[in-house]
């Protein structure tokens, strides 16, 4: 087996989870920078990172959704991870991206 072909046909599945996260990323980002101060009944200016968290969580469960539609079992755990890690690092950079809006 060479290395990385187990995601070989698996990239659109795992770009569109990375959408997904960039998208919602992009939103709580500009909410935050819009001045919202009332996330999800959370007076706290910290409360944009549950927003954050949630975006987070649903591209976890998109990646796995996903994933499992391809019905294909082989490379399953690299595809899953490799869009879990993708949405991390995305919703990592809108972390770093309100922190000033949040802690300001």
């Amino acid at each position: 087996m060479q290395a990385g072909s187990e995601t070989r046909g698996g990239w659109p599945g795992i770009v569109l989870v990375w959408i997904i996260a960039a998208v919602g990323a992009i939103v709580v980002v500009t909410l935050a920078y819009s001045g919202s101060s009332d996330w999800f009944d959370d007076p706290a200016s910290l409360g944009v990172y549950g927003a954050l968290g949630i975006v987070f969580a649903a591209s976890v469960l998109g990646a796995l959704i996903v994933q499992l539609a391809t019905r294909r079992p082989g490379g399953y755990v690299t595809r899953a991870s490799a869009s879990v890690a993708g949405a991390a690092v995305i919703v990592a950079v809108a972390a770093l991206a309100v922190a000033p809006s949040a802690l300001g």
